[in-house]
């Protein structure tokens, strides 16, 4: 059977900023990752503290930065 893959919503402080396709089985820090490496992510959160992740599997990752 081939791998699933579902697109995953990334918000950065509760706002969508990016989204990303990954496989259904990805573990959150797989997600964690692919996602910080991302131009549009590392915009939002260059030079601030990450205070914590949410992971909604298959759905979204919240990433609350101050």
């Amino acid at each position: 059977a081939s791998e699933e893959e579902v697109t995953l919503a990334i918000q950065i402080n509760g706002k969508l900023r990016d989204k990303i396709v990954v496989s259904a089985s990805a573990t959150e820090s797989e997600v964690k990752e692919l996602i910080l490496v991302r131009e549009r992510v590392e915009l939002y959160t260059k030079g601030k503290e990450i205070r914590k992740t949410i992971y909604v599997p298959k759905r979204v990752l919240n990433i609350v930065v101050k």
